[in-house]
């Protein structure tokens, strides 16, 4: 049996919830990703945040980027998926919340990130194609990306 740890990326880096969306959006830019989870300052996960949150709840709505910190976009319990879980699971995990990557977590630490591209490199060509027909099905085409 695959396990998300075999698949993930492990160099996943965290904004801290305390953080500027600012310094949120240079590090997305810097390490060229379109999301980034949020993190406390004992390295739990609090959240996730994405360039498109940066831009509709901040950007948008008047917001100074340098005031509002990564916290402020983290609303709601952050999906995540144990290091050791199956990929059937994270694969589950990603249709059911329609998501294209998953935090995944260890003791309660952030230790990688894993996306849908991970699994499509190295999963079961049949199982991928499930996931990418579900998730692009269910996704607003603004979401996309």
């Amino acid at each position: 049996m695959s396990v998300v740890r075999e698949f993930m990326t492990t160099n996943a880096q965290c904004v801290k919830d305390d953080q500027s969306l600012r310094t949120a959006a240079v590090m997305m830019r810097d390490l060229d990703v379109g999301s980034l989870p949020i993190c406390g300052s004992d390295g739990k996960l609090k959240g996730f945040i994405t360039d498109r949150d940066i831009v509709v709840k901040c950007v948008a709505e008047g917001w100074d980027a340098d005031r509002k910190v990564a916290a402020d976009l983290a609303q709601g319990t952050p999906i995540w998926i144990d290091a050791d879980a199956s990929i059937d699971a994270a694969i589950d995990l990603m249709e059911k919340h329609q998501v294209r990557r998953l935090p995944v977590i260890t003791d309660h630490r952030l230790v990688g990130i894993i996306s849908q591209g991970d699994i499509a490199r190295n999963y079961a060509e049949q199982r991928v194609g499930e996931l990418v027909e579900y998730i692009s099905a269910k996704t607003p085409m603004a979401q996309l990306g």
